[in-house]
Parts: C-alpha cells; structure tokens; sequence
C-alpha cells in the first residue's frame, strides 16, 4: 500500500514552503512575541487569497475541497514555519467541526466567513488543566443560553466565535456556536510558555448558543472529531520537528570546535541521527493517519492516537536536540531554538496530553483485538 502523496499534493507543499518561508520568517513570529501584534494579520489574509483556509471545505461553501491530504500538507508547512496564525483553532478545528456537524443553515451562516478570513473560529474544549472527559465538562447549556468557564483557549483573542464543548440540558456532552462577541462573553489572558499563540480563559455569563446537529452530540462523536483534528496536528508538530533538525544540522556544519566542524564529533553524529529517526517515525505514523483520515477508514482511532504520540515525541526531541546542538548559542534570545522549544510544548498539551492518546491506543488495541 503506498502512503505517499500525489505530484500534485508535493507541488502544493513545495509552493507552500516557499511561500512561508518568504512571509513566516521568525522576524515575523518575534513580532507576535513581542507583544507588538496579537497575530499575523498579513500572512493570515493571505492565507485566505491563496485558499488555505478553506483547502478541505466544500465549494458550495467556497472552499477549495481539496481534501484533507492537502490540509495535512499545509499543517506541516505551516508547524515548519512556526508561523503565528489560527491556523488549527480556525482551520482543522472550527472550521471541520462546522463542516463534519455544522447544519446547512450554519454552514451557510460562516464557512464563506472563515474561508474568505472575514470571520476567526477557535475551538473551546479544555476546562483547566487534565486532559479531556466528558465527566469534565463543566460548562452547561439551558434554554439556548451557555454558562461556563473555558481554559486554555488557543486563538481566543482574535476569534470572533467559539465551538463550545458544553453539557446539553440532558447532560449530553455537544457542540455549540458561540458568538465571542455577544453580551455576557470575558475573554482573559493567560501566560504560556509560547505568547507567540496566545491562549485565553473564555467566560461565558448565559450567552447566546446554538447547537450543532445531532452528529456533534454525544462525547463519542466529539471524541472521533478530536481525532480528526489530532491527525492534522501531527503533521504540524512534525514540521516543526523537521525544521529543528534541519537547524541543527547546518549549524553542525558551520561551526567549528578545535579546527574541525562539530557535526564530525560523534556526540553530535548520534544527536542528529536520534532527531532523525524520531522525525522518520512520527512521519510514517503521520501519513497512516493522513491516509485513514482521507479514507474515513476503520483504523482511524488506532491511526490517529499513533500519529499524536509520535509526533508529540519527535517534536519535543528535536527541539530540545537542536537547542543543545547549538550550545551556548542556542541558550540566547537572537536564535530561532527557543522559538521551536515553546511551539513544541504548547501544541504537545492541545487535544490532550500524550497520556491520554497512549490510553487511546490502548483502548484501539484492545477493541481491534476483542474476540
């Protein structure tokens, strides 16, 4: 069975990588980490001019519907670039969710929005820190009215609504639209480790929301949408874990130590090669799921977990790897290490942490495996 991508999908990726690498350069991101801008407006607007932001939304909806192996494309390039945009709280999260069980009243109401980048979606499921449970689920609906609080929320600043995870009047877990802006709506913000994507304590006093249909019902359909979205994050972690080896690897070459290139010392041979293989790892785990994904295959939950954990590892790996490969340098504030070390921990607790997708392979294991 071939996992690769098509021609076309790898001349989607290249003009991708181009494209950021000229727009999305860390000089950009600084700006956000700075604190001078909340994000990046211009890359993001662009984005939408190129139909990145609708790439696997359906053109009755004007989207590009080109799947998601071109979704899974764009995340990687994207987590290369380390960029500072929604782009997985708008766009394989918000955006999929109204896609996958959205009612064709909402889906005309805002995919044009989110696709055209007239309207930010983030998606709101954490409630404090502990990776997700319906018995978790705090945040309540009654009579059309959401109260409750949401922490960590990526992108919650910018976005000018919310899918809401929220207990229905039943105690059933569902997915409601939030508009963000509405009476009764705080938005809070929280210190992370990476302010480069910021993330808020949304609060929610009996404000307006409006359910999804009946297939965002239920904490076994919300759990199946997660690992839709766990899938695509893996391939941005993975290009993140790409762009640190590949780091790491021409530092190793230009820098000198004791009249030779340090990348010649076995210590940093064996760094390199670790980093590889965890990257190699994480990719083939990554393509199984961009594969299940696109099939809606049977293997889908088991694939999804795999992709999340290895990708989760291989990230913090080579992130960790590339910062002590460039030694004292990688300690400092004018290298790029620290920029990759904080986008590697912050996407690592999003969707759960990897305890909670090793449970996830376990639990697929174990269900595949049943008599």
């Amino acid at each position: 069975m071939n996992f690769d991508f098509s021609d076309d999908m790898k001349l989607l990726r290249e003009e991708a990588r181009r494209f950021l690498a000229e727009r999305s350069s860390s000089k950009q991101v600084r700006l956000v980490l700075d604190g001078k801008t909340d994000f990046d407006r211009a890359l993001w607007q662009s984005m939408a001019e190129l139909g990145w932001l609708g790439i696997a939304v359906p053109t009755d909806f004007g989207g590009s519907d080109l799947g998601y192996e071109a979704l899974c494309i764009l995340a990687e390039e994207v987590g290369r670039a380390c960029a500072s945009v929604p782009f997985s709280s708008s766009v394989y999260l918000a955006t999929e969710a109204l896609v996958l069980a959205g009612t064709p009243e909402q889906k005309r109401a805002w995919l044009p929005k989110l696709v055209s980048g007239k309207a930010i979606a983030t998606f709101a499921l954490a409630e404090g820190a502990g990776n997700p449970s319906a018995r978790k689920i705090k945040c309540v609906e009654r009579d059309g009215r959401l109260s409750g609080t949401k922490w960590p929320v990526a992108d919650g600043a910018m976005a000018d609504f919310a899918v809401v995870v929220a207990q229905s009047a039943d105690g059933t877990p569902s997915l409601y639209l939030v508009d963000l802006t509405a009476s009764g709506v705080t938005r809070a913000p929280l210190q992370t480790l990476d302010p480069a994507r910021p993330h808020f304590k949304l609060t929610f006093d009996s404000v307006p929301a409006e359910r999804l249909s009946l297939d965002g019902r239920g904490w076994d359909n919300i759990v199946k949408f997660i690992e839709r979205a766990a899938i695509v994050m893996a391939f941005e972690q993975l290009g993140g874990a790409d762009a640190c080896l590949a780091s790491a690897t021409a530092y190793a070459k230009e820098r000198y130590a004791f009249g030779r290139p340090i990348g010649s010392f076995q210590a940093i041979k064996h760094k390199l090669a670790d980093m590889y293989v965890g990257n190699e790892l994480a990719r083939s785990n990554a393509y199984w799921g961009a594969w299940a994904l696109t099939k809606n295959a049977a293997e889908l939950p088991l694939a999804a977990a795999s992709a999340r954990v290895s990708a989760t590892q291989a990230y913090d790996f080579a992130a960790k790897e590339s910062l002590q490969t460039h030694g004292g340098m990688g300690m400092t504030w004018e290298t790029d290490c620290h920029l990759f070390v904080r986008r590697s921990t912050i996407l690592s607790g999003a969707l759960g942490t990897t305890s909670f997708w090793k449970d996830r392979i376990v639990t697929s294991l174990e269900m595949r495996n049943a008599p």
